[in-house]
C-alpha cells in the first residue's frame, strides 16, 4: 500500500482520540449549542458574553494542542472567525467585521498566558456585542434615515447639513428632521456632531494628529469650537483626554475631572 506522509493521520490515532475522550469523559461541543451562542451575538444579545465565555472556558471545547497558551489561542482564532462571519450575517459591515477580527487575532498572539487569552476572548465578544447593537438598531431604521447615517459616515470630514441630506435621500427637508429624530432619537445635527466627538476620540487616542489638525480634520469651524464642542460632550479638553488615555494604557490612575 501506499506510505503514509509524516503529516497525515490514521483510523488508529482517530481511535486512540475517542478512547482517551471517553476515558475523560470528554466531548466537543453539540453543532446546535454550538450555533446558539453565535445567534445569540448576531441578534445583539447581551447574553452572548456570558455564554460564550462560558463556552470557551468549558471541556467541551476543542483540544488542538497539549499546550495549554497554543491550545487557547487556536481555540481563540476559532471563536473570534465564527463571531466575525456571524456578525457579517447579522449585518455588520464586512470590512469592519474582518477588521476587528484580524486586531484581536494580532493581540491575542502577542499574549503569554491562558488566562490573558481568556480574558481577551470575553473583551473580543463584548466588543462584538456592542458592534451588533449598534447595527441593529441602525438596520431597524427606515431606509432613508439609514441612507442618511451612511451617508453621515461617509462624509465625515466635510461639513454636512440637513439640505444634503434631504438631497441625497430625495426627501422633504422638514419631513427628514422629524423622521431622523423619531428613528435615531436625536436631531441631526446632534448625531453629527456626536458622531464627529466619536471620531475625535479616536484621534486623540491612536494618532498623533494635534487639535487643530483634528478640527481641520473633522470639519470644525475652528479649533476653539472644537474643544468647546468636545468638552460639553466628554467633560474633558482633549489635551485633558489624551493625557488620560494615555496614563491608562500604563496602569497610571488620574484625578477624575468634574463634567461641566
Amino acid at each position: 500500500g501506499r506510505a503514509m506522509s509524516d503529516f497525515e493521520i490514521d483510523e488508529g490515532q482517530l481511535f486512540y482520540l475517542e478512547f482517551v475522550n471517553r476515558e475523560n469523559h470528554f466531548r466537543h461541543m453539540s453543532r446546535g449549542r454550538e450555533l446558539a451562542r453565535f445567534d445569540l451575538l448576531r441578534n445583539a444579545d447581551p447574553r452572548a458574553v456570558e455564554l460564550g465565555d462560558q463556552a470557551f472556558q468549558a471541556r467541551l471545547q476543542g483540544r488542538l494542542s497539549g499546550d495549554a497558551l497554543r491550545n487557547y489561542k487556536y481555540l481563540f482564532v476559532a471563536s473570534v472567525t465564527l463571531c466575525c462571519r456571524s456578525c457579517m450575517e447579522g449585518g455588520l459591515d464586512q470590512e469592519r467585521a474582518f477588521n476587528i477580527s484580524d486586531l484581536y487575532i494580532q493581540k491575542m498572539d502577542t499574549l503569554t498566558t491562558p488566562q490573558q487569552v481568556i480574558a481577551l476572548h470575553r473583551e473580543m465578544l463584548g466588543f462584538y456585542l456592542k458592534e451588533m447593537t449598534t447595527a441593529r438598531r441602525r438596520r431597524d431604521c427606515a431606509r432613508p434615515v439609514r441612507e442618511c447615517l451612511d451617508y453621515i459616515d461617509t462624509y465625515l470630514h466635510e461639513p454636512i447639513h440637513v439640505s444634503d441630506l434631504a438631497k441625497y435621500v430625495g426627501m422633504n427637508q422638514n419631513y427628514l428632521s422629524v423622521l431622523f429624530k423619531k428613528e435615531t432619537g436625536k436631531a441631526v445635527s446632534d448625531y453629527i456632531r456626536q458622531r464627529r466627538v466619536q471620531a475625535a476620540e479616536g484621534m486623540l487616542r491612536y494618532t498623533d494628529y494635534d487639535c487643530s489638525e483634528i478640527a481641520s480634520f473633522l470639519a470644525f469651524c475652528s479649533q476653539s469650537h472644537f474643544i468647546s464642542v468636545f468638552r460639553k460632550a466628554t467633560g474633558l479638553t482633549p489635551r485633558q483626554y489624551r493625557s488620560r488615555w494615555a496614563a491608562e494604557k500604563q496602569g497610571i490612575k488620574e484625578p477624575a475631572s468634574p463634567r461641566r
